[in-house]
């Protein structure tokens, strides 16, 4: 065991966080924390790294091990590179390296005992530095800043130029390259792009130290947690398995909670109600019987009512009217910044009820396709058509398109002035604001409540056509399950940009991914993307030979390579024909399996007495048995030509 938490407690303002907080992490152990927000999550990490004195309670980090810990917004004051600040953490083996060079100096200059002596501090010291990675440590440094989104021109960069995400990364790369024995981590994927999340998940899949997270992103944890602690009304409780394994369990338990706890209501209500009786008698042993059952009552542990799922905010998105079939049409569109090339001659369409995500890595230009779209950014070439009917509802996830000096209530009353001060306050309080706090300016509320706000806005839009810009950035997982419903039931198109790969897996039908400065299309959702992104890294050639293989960025294959190339529409309709394809081989395959199974349960009926006996009933077998043998053929020519084509 590498720690240990008993009994912490927690109070702010006389308002219990924390009740009786225990859990214990095994070394090597990948453990989530997870909660609603506001639950006292990263209070929990504070006091497990000092930074905050616990009420009651202890915490015990094993003798002699070390742990690093990453907070949300976690900034580095430097005057260093990006590199040189990295680089910082190494300091011992470079002032061990330093001092070895000086003894190969010193060793040309002496001889004889003291030259033995010097060998041998030689060896000792050589040992160490092998030992501590110092053959490797730059090697290892590059690969943490090119895991973590940096390029080798952003290597020089000075950190007081950095955005807060980027100080950030640096801070988390500097983590990982101290290698503690317990990691701590809070939220370390909110300013990291797909390719920089998934390289952090295999880091520490592999990592030989333990680690404990917060984080909102699903995907992520499923990959890496292998114990999820939640914290739910003060107390924790703690899952064995990963984030899809703790909510099937959650649930489980929180319907036996429930049960139980309605059960013990219905005894309560009929003690104090045979109690009432008792009393009513007004004679003397009723009254001490009643007494009695009273005493008995009060001694009772009374439980508390479960939380319910997902029942805090409510999201209803409906069209107020029905759009054409066609909704949107992009074609060869382009757009730089200067000597910037995000995107060039890229195109796509949208039908009628389609759900549609953007991927890629940040600064790719997908929060600008959305701009230009939406009429906020002009494109350099390009033609965008909107069909019959469409009406836009627009989610930016910086929120511009809310006014900083409104109130909420003024946010939604001038957008909206047909509503009454009471469905304002009613739409309000489906988004968590209620009482006083429909009258806060928007510009004094976090970004997780205007997120709600502008959610809000965008339910009371009743579009056809919804444009999303990282939808659930700041909101917890509870509210994106919420969100997730919504979007789900929604009759009308989404399109939208977003980092949430479980978000994306609940709610995407079909994906564009923007890598290279074009669009690939793949008609699924994440994980088939992932899925066929794997496949075509694996056709593609390796080797250093290989241009495709030496650049991760380009490891596409030949088959995306090719796909690349065509057009949307032909990259669309080849990859419906494979599609297609698809699906008939299965259909094929399990009509094969009915016949043969029929054809083997038909050679069964005619070696029973009672059938072989009757001519009428063996010729009707028999006839069927044909039947089904002449489809089988059919079939099965037609299984391998698909095996053939589709291989």
């Amino acid at each position: 065991m590498i720690l240990s938490c008993q009994n912490i407690c927690k109070s702010f303002n006389d308002k219990n966080i924390l009740q009786n907080i225990s859990f214990h992490i095994e070394e090597q152990e990948k453990a989530a924390i997870v909660g609603v927000n506001g639950a006292g999550k990263t209070t929990l990490l504070r006091i497990i790294v000092g930074e905050l004195a616990a009420d009651e309670g202890n915490v015990i980090l094993a003798k002699n091990k070390s742990f690093g810990y990453l907070a949300q917004n976690q900034s580095v004051d430097s005057n260093h590179t990006i590199y040189e600040e990295l680089l910082t953490v190494k300091q011992n083996l470079i002032d061990l390296e330093q001092r070895i060079r000086q003894m190969e100096l010193e060793m040309k200059s002496v001889s004889g005992s003291e030259l033995e002596k010097l060998m041998d501090s030689y060896a000792l010291l050589t040992h160490q530095f092998e030992a501590g990675g110092g053959y490797s440590y730059r090697s290892e440094l590059v690969g943490v800043l090119k895991g973590l989104g940096f390029s080798e021109e952003e290597f020089g960069k000075s950190i007081a130029t950095l955005s807060g995400g980027q100080k950030t990364r640096v801070a988390l790369g500097k983590l990982l390259l101290l290698r503690p024995d317990l990691i701590i981590l809070d939220e370390p994927t909110n300013h990291l792009d797909m390719s920089s999340i998934t390289w952090l998940e295999t880091y520490l899949l592999n990592y030989k130290g333990a680690v404990i997270i917060v984080s909102h992103d699903r995907y992520f944890l499923d990959r890496i947690a292998g114990k999820v602690i939640e914290i739910d009304q003060t107390k924790a409780t703690s899952f064995l398995g990963n984030y899809s394994s703790y909510a099937v369990k959650k649930e489980e338990l929180r319907t036996a909670r429930l049960k139980a706890y309605i059960n013990q209501q219905q005894e309560i209500k009929h003690q104090e109600e045979v109690i009432a009786k008792l009393k009513s008698f007004n004679r003397e042993k009723s009254i001490k019987r009643a007494e009695s059952r009273e005493k008995m009552l009060n001694k009772i542990e009374r439980l508390e009512k479960p939380t319910e799922t997902r029942t805090d905010m409510h999201i209803s998105l409906e069209p107020r009217i029905v759009s054409g079939n066609d909704v949107l049409y992009v074609e060869n569109l382009s757009k730089s910044f200067g000597t910037l090339q995000l995107f060039q001659d890229i195109g796509f369409e949208l039908k009628r009820g389609e759900h549609v995500a953007i991927i890629g890595d940040n600064g790719t230009g997908k929060t600008t396709i959305l701009k230009i779209i939406n009429g906020l950014l002009e494109p350099d070439t390009g033609l965008i058509r909107m069909g019959t009917n469409v009406h836009i509802g627009y989610y930016d996830q910086e929120h511009h398109v809310l006014h900083t000096e409104k109130t909420m209530f003024e946010e939604i009353s001038d957008d909206y002035p047909t509503l009454t001060n009471t469905e304002i306050r009613n739409t309000l309080a489906a988004f968590l604001f209620t009482g006083e706090d429909v009258f806060k300016r928007v510009g004094d509320i976090s970004g997780g409540e205007r997120g709600r706000v502008s959610l809000a806005k965008l339910m009371l839009s009743e579009s056809n056509f919804l444009i999303l810009d990282e939808p659930t950035n700041h909101l917890d997982i509870a509210s994106k399950e919420i969100l997730e419903d919504a979007l789900n039931n929604y009759t009308g198109t989404v399109l939208y940009v977003s980092h949430d790969r479980y978000f994306i897996n609940r709610t995407a039908s079909r994906i564009l991914d923007l890598s290279g400065r074009i669009l690939t299309n793949y008609l699924g959702n994440y994980d088939y993307y992932l899925e066929k992104k794997q496949e075509s890294l694996a056709a593609a050639p390796s080797g250093p030979a290989s241009p495709m293989a030496a650049s991760p960025s380009n490891a596409n294959g030949r088959e995306q390579e090719s796909l690349a190339k065509l057009s949307w529409k032909e990259q669309k309709e080849r990859q419906a024909l494979q599609r297609k394809k698809e699906n008939e081989l299965k259909r094929t395959e399990e009509r094969i399996e009915v016949l043969e199974n029929r054809d083997a349960e038909i050679d069964s009926l005619m070696a029973q007495p009672d059938v072989c006996t009757n001519v009428a009933r063996l010729q009707e077998l028999s006839r069927e048995k044909e039947s089904i043998r002449a489809e089988l053929d059919t079939l099965m020519e037609r299984w391998e030509a698909l095996e053939s084509e589709l291989s």
